[in-house]
């Protein structure tokens, strides 16, 4: 059995029939295949090398997403385990090689094709959680001073998610705390994955122990936030731990983590939203998502209010100064009306 970097260089040495297979609706371009996205859509954000040294590696310019054609597979596919995507890979390798593989384009190869979204895998990865409550991404939330972690809906464990290192090819699995990406109808169109270490030493010792899958764009991990019932106060911010940092001490008031800066910037506020709270961080791309949704909610008749931690972010204020400290820097910017209705008395 090959392990992941023979099976993705073996894939490499004829990149342009893999792209021909899964990405169907691009076309070749120079030393490059362009589509755009790994669902296939028609477009140019996704770039494939061809030849070369980089032969195989591929980049999304437009959700920043990167890897190599077993990646590929696995994305185009809608696979979640390992096992599924080498399988996968393999029934590729072993097709006639008289047979182009651009002749598969009109017709069904001859083995069963899995053809899911990112969406739905995202769907069936948040299936595969278990509830928070006693798990070991309950304590990793609780040692960081998230206590109510196992309340929110949106949130759920995996015991063994598959990893893979973008970098050495190598896949494994680890825990993993799981949080639903819903749009505005309560969808979910992705997740967040947050790798944990297996002896409850945080986050899993690994390059990047937090990704995302799915939709993200205009969507978010909710909090606490009805679906169809008017909001017409809420709060917007980036990382997850922030918001759940927020809602650790303001736990009625509706929220959405939007997971990066970008997304931040394209989230709208619900019809009908009078306030909206924007968390703040202390980097630049921070700020610059803050700016681009404060104008989006002006423009659509909502209030932007932006709440600034002492520290660097919400979640480092809850750990180092406690919750008593973050509720009184809440309160001093919250409408009054706002602090009565969310913050302890």
């Amino acid at each position: 059995m090959l392990s992941a970097s023979e099976l993705a260089d073996r894939l490499a040495r004829d990149a342009e029939a893999v792209c021909r297979h899964y990405l169907s609706a691009g076309r070749r371009a120079g030393n490059y295949w362009i589509v755009g996205d790994v669902a296939n859509s028609k477009g140019r954000s996704l770039y494939v090398y061809l030849f070369g040294p980089r032969a195989g590696r591929w980049t999304d310019a437009a959700t920043g997403q990167y890897g190599d054609l077993l990646d590929l597979v696995r994305e185009t596919c809608g696979l979640v385990d390992f096992r599924d995507v080498a399988d996968e890979a393999w029934h590729f390798l072993r097709l006639p090689q008289s047979e182009p593989a651009s002749s598969l384009r009109g017709g069904a190869p001859d083995f069963p094709r899995v053809n899911k979204s990112a969406a739905e895998r995202a769907r069936r990865l948040f299936r595969m959680t278990q509830p928070l409550v006693g798990t070991l991404a309950d304590s990793y939330l609780r040692g960081r001073g998230i206590l109510r972690g196992s309340k929110h809906a949106a949130l759920g464990f995996h015991p063994s998610c598959y990893y893979r290192d973008l970098v050495t090819a190598r896949a494994t699995s680890y825990p993993a705390l799981i949080a639903a990406v819903t749009d505005p109808a309560g969808r979910i169109t992705g997740v967040h994955r947050t790798w944990l270490d297996p002896g409850g030493e945080g986050k899993a010792r690994v390059e990047d122990p937090r990704r995302a899958l799915g939709g993200l764009l205009g969507n978010a991990v909710r909090l606490r936030f009805p679906v169809q019932v008017p909001v017409p106060v809420m709060a917007a911010g980036e990382g997850l731990e922030t918001m759940l940092s927020l809602s650790h001490v303001m736990p009625g008031l509706p929220m959405a983590a939007a997971l990066t800066a970008n997304h931040l910037a394209a989230f709208s506020p619900p019809a009908g939203c009078l306030r909206l709270y924007i968390a703040g961080d202390a980097d630049a791309a921070g700020r610059h998502g803050i700016e681009r949704l404060s104008r989006r909610a002006q423009a659509l008749g909502t209030l932007p209010l932006v709440l600034a931690p002492e520290l660097g972010d919400f979640n480092e204020d809850l750990r180092w100064l406690g919750p008593e400290r973050l509720m009184a820097n809440l309160r001093a910017q919250l409408v009054p009306e706002d602090a009565v209705a969310f913050l302890p008395a």
